[in-house]
């Protein structure tokens, strides 16, 4: 009977491992989350821990009056997503994103970075 319980519990434990991480959360950015950044970027490049689904996966990238400075729709290859940047002058940028990587399961968040001293 204990042996049972156990091996019910092994079970739950290691099928909760394995869901949390079929998630795509983000890993790193360029530019880095929170940083400060001496030039304008001309791209903004997000990689993800799984592959994204590019018709569902977006991002935005507003300056800190609410402007949008992303270019178009991003460019996904699987866990990375690049979107083209226009207008960077020195100030703070906010990135919001939204994924749904290939098994279904969505994840969002947001950072700020900043051009300039």
């Amino acid at each position: 009977m204990r042996t049972r319980i156990l091996i019910a519990l092994l079970s739950l434990l290691l099928g909760a491992t394995i869901e949390a991480n079929a998630h795509a959360f983000l890993d790193h950015a360029d530019p880095r989350v929170g940083s400060v950044v001496a030039t304008a970027p001309r791209q903004l490049t997000l990689w993800f821990t799984q592959n994204l689904e590019p018709a569902f996966t977006t991002v935005t990238v507003t300056d800190s009056s609410g402007q949008r400075v992303d270019a178009g729709k991003p460019n996904i290859s699987g866990p990375i997503m690049r979107v083209p940047l226009q207008g960077i002058k020195a100030g703070t940028y906010r990135v919001s994103w939204h994924a749904l990587s290939v098994d279904t399961h969505k994840t969002e968040g947001s950072f700020t970075f900043r051009v300039g001293e």
